[in-house]
């Protein structure tokens, strides 16, 4: 006994040492005997089950309670376990009480999930004890369908919260009433309010007030915290009633536009005698700026002045703040910075006191207890190692660690190391001024830009153990799953990461299908992966998708959920109606009924036909299977017998409830010669004072064969029937006219027969005497031609019908199409064509009959067909055609201005300096050098997106557009020309424009001054420089300029180069002597002449040979029917003829063809009325007896409807035609006028084609341009 005695007080000293002095001292006690302390201890010993836990199996919805009975001392404490977890008890759906030894586990309200094994582990100093039971719950099953859990009858919540929508800085308050029956002053029920599966209670950000009958939760100032789901559970001692609703909170308006929202829940961690740490949670930045930072701001308890603890921003959600005074209580917020400016801050933290971890835990909930743990450690062993070991934060001259703590460790006290490596591989200590205890901490005092390595290790006082690795941002999650709800919510799922990484919650955002404006769903972290998004437009298609979210930041996004349309989720439908018969011949009867007026979002499959005998209670089923038409012959029936029948509806949810049932109906044969009643009446073309009735025929026919029927009509609520119709109609529709603007009417049918008139048919449903219009319309971007009608009535299960002369249409393969997108429906005709005109309804199903027409005439739909076409052939509207104005220096500017450009046009014009102005609409083009050569016809093609716009400008007639406008300086107005005189001598000429007396004039040859004998007359405006003994010393390169202070300008060529004379006889005469043939004497009336023939000849000398100098295009597309008119300006001496050829053939002028040439200058060939047969190659060839050229033409035709085919030109050049033989020399003209000569060509002509004389002569095809 001494020994054991001995080996007791050693144990029980080293516990009360190193751990447990806090909970050993309240078992010891100390008696003053003079000087001397006397210890007494009480009696030791585990924990022991007296009575141990039952295994239970329930149905759902219904409360069970678990019991045991626990002995030991010191007394054990009990914790519950579900399947191995500790329970979580904060959400209240588990209440736990312990008296004394006794201890009981609640659960007020089972569900199947509560399927689980149950632990109670019983602990003390001394050991540790555990019991198990199994609760198994299970679902109540009906005959069709599982019917809903009923929240007992005593107990509603009648005015119920909805969801609510605010922003932070705002107030949000939700209140319910309540009914209570009996309602007892003592046995009021008790509020419980949940966000998020957390009880709430009275504090400084929410004020709870609960009376007889109602309760209301205020959020006085609501930040991003408050966002979740609240939950007010109603409990009393019959039962729970339970309502939620979710909370949004968004972003209030920032302190600097674009800047980020405040960070939110923020927690402090490890506190130590200096120092903590603070984590918080980002905001979503859905349309912000990423976020580059935060700020971490403190405040000691009992003062306002808050300060901020880092200079730079950190860029993870956790940081440690330190120079902290030991027992201190501090605030703490949260700032986030973005590039934009610095958010508002976050709700201010709880007070939290700068103490000693081991003096922390004390004050805080005493010792710690390792609830996961049920195996000690044998003694003498050191703890296990650490795992995921990661820096969780870096700045420039410190680092926060994180790890976990070892799986499991021993009774003795541990403490944690923490070694740093550099680049030297030599490991050392951190030193630590108290020893580390949670598997957090900050290590101060870094070099900045140095590398480090850390490992830490868990010790005891018998060894140490190894680091673990490096963690990360979670993952992405996995796939996103998106339901039905309500019409204005949608259910969200998704798979967790496949690393969570310690993960916090998830970040949910919406976008409408086909856009990419993302938007928060939630404004906080939400825990679960099931989220339910609220305030979404019924009928609008939305996509989802989540971000996972940790202490390092966000995760990727996850792929996009896939489409889904805001709609009601599939509820049960609501029950048929009006069961009316239809026929009876003695041994059964044919019924029919409408269908529910709500079909729960689903379609009607199925329907259920129950009978009793009228005057009993009992029900009886009379077909199996279910039938899924509204019309059912009910057989095996007692002849004379009387019945009663009502109807089920079944939709893919399930059963619906039964309908009213029938009146009384007896079974004998009908025998009555008159018809029976008509049944499914429906209505379309509502208008203010008229719609169409349309019904199915009767079942019973009577004696005879139907021949027609009457219509007969009512106010709704009177018995007042008028007959529609006199004469009876043969048809199964009558358009009903004459009713009052706004009047509710109901209607019945009766048929005919030549006995008489039948019975009435059930009256019809409701309907109102008001116009819905059809609208039609041709789409302005489309081109299609489009009916649409928007309804102002519906539900969630209301359906559009279309008809066309009152049959629905089936038939899509013509390119007719229906589209509805929430309360409007439109028929689209993507390819319209004659054959659509006619009459169009709509009606809209499970409403008080909303329907209207629209009838297309052929004459409108001709207009629309040609709007249509018009539409996809658009013509780019032009506020201004082609127009010119001269420039200074030669220039000339083209433009035109059309009423609306995008960047993205294309044009076609012949200059090579072109450009665009978006805002104006203009498009001009530069020439640089306008000369006679250039008259003719100009012709603009401009192409945007689908349009295209052509404009064509005329400039023609004696020189006048060689004039130029007066420039700010000196300029040429006529450039060098070389003039010979009769006496052989050679002269440059040029003439200048534009001088004033300081203005200088300068010739170079080679780019070298030449200075003349006599200066140039600037007076005059005309200099000359004679070229004395012209010979091949004075071949070169020459040119001239003029210049003063207001500029200097220089002779040039078209191109923008300097004008090149280039006089090089040592090339051009060897052919041209060599080409001269023997010389003729001529004697003619004014003298002799000298003739010579020359075989060789150059472009140069062709100055009087017919030629095209501009206006025609290259290629023409011109649409079926139209008249085409080629027009060209012509020159030669003599006036040159002009013929046309067409693939090869000669054009023979006609009524369809005209061809024209005016005054010797203006050519044409019109073609009226052209067609598919007119396109092809055209050729106009110009000659003299000096030679010619020839021009080709492609024309394209095509059909009216038919896309306007690409232009592509055919470069081709034009084709010299060389001159008749022999070349009459013309008379040399007394004063000839100076020109500038044609620069020389820098490659050979092409070879020119052999050209019989006279009209109709074929050019042959000339190679492309490149």
């Amino acid at each position: 006994v001494s020994d054991y005695s001995a080996i007791m007080s050693a144990r029980l000293k080293r516990i009360y040492d190193h751990q447990y002095h806090h909970k050993e001292s309240q078992y010891v006690v100390k008696t003053k005997l003079g000087e001397k302390y006397v210890r007494e201890e009480p009696m030791i010993r585990g924990p022991q089950f007296l009575v141990r836990l039952r295994s239970h199996t329930v149905f759902e919805n219904t409360p069970i309670k678990l019991f045991c009975t626990v002995e030991g001392f010191p007394m054990p404490v009990v914790k519950w376990y579900k399947d191995g977890v500790i329970l979580d008890l904060s959400s209240g759906k588990y209440l736990v009480e312990a008296r004394g030894g006794s201890h009981s586990l609640l659960i007020p309200r089972c569900t199947t999930e509560d399927t689980s094994q149950f632990t109670a582990v019983a602990g003390n100093i001394h050991g540790q004890a555990s019991s198990q039971a199994s609760v198994i719950v299970k679902r109540k099953f009906f005959r069709y369908f599982s019917l809903p859990s009923k929240i007992p009858e005593m107990l509603l919540i009648i005015e119920k919260f909805g969801p609510v929508f605010a922003t932070e800085g705002q107030s949000a308050t939700l209140s319910a009433r309540m009914s209570l029956n009996p309602n007892l002053a003592n046995l009021q029920p008790e509020a419980q309010w949940y966000r998020d599966d957390t009880r709430l209670f009275d504090s400084k950000w929410v004020k709870i007030e609960t009376g007889r009958g109602y309760t209301t939760l205020t959020l006085p100032n609501l930040f991003k915290d408050d966002e979740g789901l609240y939950t007010l559970r109603m409990v009393t001692k019959g039962g729970i009633a339970e309502h939620s609703a979710f909370v949004s909170v968004a972003d209030g308006p920032p302190p600097v536009p674009s800047a980020p929202g405040a960070p939110m829940d923020i927690k402090i961690h490890d506190a130590n005698r200096d120092y903590v740490i603070v984590s918080w949670k980002p905001p979503n930045t859905t349309t912000e700026g990423p976020i580059i930072g935060y700020f971490v701001d403190k405040c000691e308890v009992g003062t306002e002045n808050w300060t901020q603890c880092n200079d730079h921003p950190i860029k993870i959600c956790k940081y440690p703040v330190s120079g902290l005074f030991e027992a201190h209580s501090y605030y703490f917020r949260v700032r986030a910075v973005n590039s934009r400016g610095i958010s508002k801050p976050s709700r201010m933290s709880d007070p939290i006191a700068a103490l000693d971890p081991t003096e922390f835990e004390r004050l805080h909930g005493g010792c710690v207890c390792r609830e996961n743990v049920t195996q000690s450690l044998p003694e003498g062993q050191p703890p296990g190692a650490p795992s995921g070991v990661y820096v969780s934060e870096t700045d420039r001259t410190y680092v926060v660690l994180s790890w976990k703590a070892p799986t499991y460790f021993g009774k003795a006290p541990m403490w944690y190391y923490i070694e740093k490596v550099t680049q030297s591989n030599s490991w050392q200590r951190v030193s630590t001024k108290v020893p580390i205890r949670s598997p957090r901490y900050a290590v101060f005092d870094l070099a900045e830009g140095k590398e480090y390595k850390f490992r830490v290790l868990s010790a005891n006082m018998y060894g140490t153990s190894e680091p673990s690795k490096p963690t990360s941002v979670p993952s992405a999650p996995g796939q996103v799953i998106a339901t039905r709800e309500t019409d204005t919510s949608v259910l969200i799922q998704w798979a967790p990461p496949k690393e969570p990484n310690n993960l916090i919650g998830y970040y949910i955002d919406q976008c409408v299908k086909g856009s990419k404006d993302w938007t928060s769903a939630n404004h906080k972290p939400h825990r679960n992966t099931k989220f339910v998004v609220s305030g979404l437009k019924t009928g609008e298609t939305y996509v989802f998708r989540v971000q996972a979210i940790n202490e390092l930041g966000l995760s990727d996004e996850s792929q996009e959920s896939a489409p889904l349309t805001v709609r009601a989720a599939l509820t049960n439908p609501s029950a048929p109606y009006d069961v009316a018969l239809l026929n009876c011949d003695g041994r059964s009867m044919v019924l029919n009924w409408k269908k529910p007026l709500h079909s729960g979002g689903a379609d009607i499959k199925e329907y259920y036909v129950d009978k009793r005998r009228s005057g009993t209670s009992m029900w009886r089923e009379v077909h199996i299977p279910p039938v899924s038409e509204r019309l059912y012959k009910v057989e095996g029936l007692t002849e004379g017998a009387v019945y009663q029948f009502h109807v089920y509806a079944a939709n893919l949810a399930g059963l619906g409830p039964a309908s009213k049932h029938s009146d009384d109906f007896k079974c004998v044969a009908w025998t009555m010669p008159e018809p029976g009643p008509a049944y499914d009446l429906t209505f379309c073309e509502v208008r203010d004072n008229s719609l169409v009735v349309e019904w199915q025929k009767p079942i019973y026919s009577g004696s005879g064969p139907i021949t027609g029927y009457h219509v007969e009509y009512a106010k709704k609520g009177t018995c007042e029937w008028k007959t529609a119709n006199e004469k009876a109609v043969s048809h199964l529709f009558h358009k009903v006219t004459g009713l009052e603007v706004g009047a509710c009417y109901v209607f019945r049918v009766r048929a005919v027969n030549a006995a008489g008139v039948g019975m009435a048919s059930m009256p019809s449903d409701p309907v109102i005497a008001k116009a819905v219009e059809v609208s039609c319309t041709v789409d302005e971007k489309s081109g299609d031609i489009v009916l649409s009608f928007e309804s102002c009535q519906m539900n969630e299960n209301s359906q559009f019908i279309w008809k066309k002369d009152y049959k629905e249409i089936t038939d899509f393969s013509k390119g007719v199409v229906i589209k509805t997108e929430g309360s409007q429906s439109k028929l689209i005709f993507k390819n319209p064509d004659k054959e659509d005109a006619g009459t169009y309804s709509v009606s809209v199903t499970s409403t008080n009959a909303v329907s209207s027409s629209y009838t297309i005439s052929t004459e409108e739909l001709e207009k629309m067909l040609a709007l249509s076409y018009d539409i996809r052939h658009p013509i780019i509207p032009l506020k201004s055609e082609l127009a010119y104005k001269i420039l200074e220096r030669g220039r000339m500017r083209f433009w035109l201005q059309a009423e609306e450009i995008s960047s993205k046009v294309t044009y076609k014009f012949f200059p090579n300096k072109m450009g665009h102005d978006v805002s104006t609409g203009i498009i001009e083009f530069i020439m640089d050098h306008f000369t006679e050569e250039n008259e003719g016809t100009f012709t603009c093609q401009i192409t945007d997106g689908g349009g295209k716009a052509q404009s064509s400008l005329v400039l023609i007639g004696d020189g006048k557009f060689v004039l130029f406008l007066s420039t700010t300086g000196p300029h040429f107005s006529e450039f060098l020309s070389l003039q010979v005189g009769d006496d052989c001598s050679v002269t440059l000429v040029c003439k200048v424009a534009n001088l004033k007396k300081e203005s200088e004039f300068h010739w170079f040859k080679d780019d070298a001054e030449v200075i003349p004998d006599v200066k140039p007359d600037l007076s005059s405006g005309i200099c000359k420089l004679p070229i004395k003994e012209f010979s091949m010393k004075t071949t070169g390169v020459y040119k001239a300029t003029i210049s003063d202070d207001r500029g200097k300008d220089m002779s040039h060529a078209v191109q923008q180069l300097l004008v090149k004379h280039d006089i090089d006889y040592k090339s051009a005469q060897p052919p041209l002597g060599a080409s001269a043939a023997e010389l003729v004497i001529k004697c003619t009336a004014t003298g002799i002449q000298l003739q010579c023939h020359m075989k060789y000849y150059t472009s140069e000398m062709n100055i009087n040979r017919g030629k095209v100098v501009g206006g025609l295009p290259d290629v023409v597309t011109i649409m079926e029917k139209k008249t085409l008119s080629l027009t060209c300006t012509v020159c030669g001496d003599p006036k040159p003829q002009v013929s046309w050829l067409k693939n090869g053939a000669e054009v023979e002028p006609d009524d369809q063809y005209v061809v024209s040439l005016d005054q010797g200058k203006f050519a044409s060939l019109t073609i009226k009325g052209v067609s598919m047969e007119d396109s092809g190659r055209y050729t106009m060839i110009v000659q003299n007896k000096y030679g010619g050229e020839s021009v080709d033409i492609v024309v394209s035709v095509y059909r009216h409807g038919e896309k306007i085919p690409e232009a592509k030109p055919t470069l081709t050049p034009k084709t010299i035609i060389p001159p008749k033989l022999p070349i009459e020399i013309p008379q040399p003209k007394t004063q000839p006028a100076p020109s500038a000569p044609s620069p020389a060509p820098s490659a050979a002509s092409p070879a020119a084609p052999k050209a019989a004389p006279g009209r109709g002569v074929k050019s042959p095809t000339p190679s492309r341009r490149k």
